[in-house]
């Protein structure tokens, strides 16, 4: 038990609670825009309990890769056609990709029906059964955290640390969960912007399984899109969203009489 609380067992958990905080950004964002598909009086309910469901799975996920990474990374299917695409599919590759085609098909559906509606005021749908934004959730959540329990097993080699972190990062998700939400519903104009970075997310995703892969196409890897490049990828964007807005209402305060 005093080897459990060392020093450096106390500052591995604390380098993993901040890396279990910065990649779970984008699965905020996510968690926030999907609960919005159930019942109005259930959201801040789903997005408690699938971030709950989430973590203990999470946990448990943990364990079974502690046990079993070397079949996740072990490629079972190899793809060669004629030298134009070349890869190596290995568990956790296949999860990542598919995770990064959901996420893009979920963002891409949801700009295009925003295009479509005529009164903004009616953007609303019919809500979705709990229990089924609940497994996205938990589903997704399951997606997102493989790059930081992977991370995580290259950190430390103590499931309890290990464990810790994952509890107090799903600790603050709840707590950031209806803020986020809460930001969102009070602030419509950045729906738009928010799809966008799920749609960047779902990119980053499908580059990073690409990489599991090993993907080529003619003979180039795809290499896998960094947080750096995320995260730059982001402030541009919400820059330019501030810029358009203010000049917007600049443009609308000339046309005034």
């Amino acid at each position: 038990m005093e080897s459990l609380f060392s020093l450096d067992n106390l500052f591995t958990l604390m380098m993993l609670t901040m890396l279990q905080a910065v990649l779970g950004i984008d699965n905020l964002l996510y968690i926030s825009l999907e609960s919005r598909r159930a019942p109005a009086d259930k959201q801040a309910y789903v997005r408690k309990l699938g971030i709950a469901l989430a973590v203990i799975l999470r946990i448990v996920l943990l364990f079974g890769l502690l046990s079993l990474i070397s079949y996740f990374k072990s490629p079972f299917l190899s793809l060669d056609y004629a030298g134009i695409l070349v890869s190596q599919f290995n568990v956790h590759s296949i999860i990542v990709l598919l995770g990064g085609v959901f996420i893009i098909y979920t963002a891409t559906k949801e700009i295009m029906h925003m295009m479509s509606i005529q009164d903004p005021g009616e953007q609303e749908r019919e809500a979705r059964p709990v229990w089924l934004v609940i497994s996205w959730i938990v589903a997704m959540n399951l997606v997102f955290s493989f790059d930081s329990i992977l991370s995580a097993i290259a950190l430390s080699d103590v499931f309890w640390v290990m464990a810790t972190a994952i509890l107090i990062g799903g600790a603050l998700m709840i707590w950031l969960a209806d803020r986020v939400a809460g930001f969102l519903k009070r602030n419509r104009m950045y729906e738009v912007l928010g799809l966008f970075i799920l749609f960047v997310v779902g990119i980053m995703l499908l580059t990073e399984g690409a990489h599991l892969a090993h993907m080529k196409i003619l003979d180039n890897p795809i290499l896998p899109m960094s947080k750096t490049t995320f995260y730059f990828v982001i402030g541009v964007l919400v820059l330019t969203d501030i810029v358009q807005s203010r000049y917007r209402k600049k443009l609308m305060l000339l046309a005034q009489p």
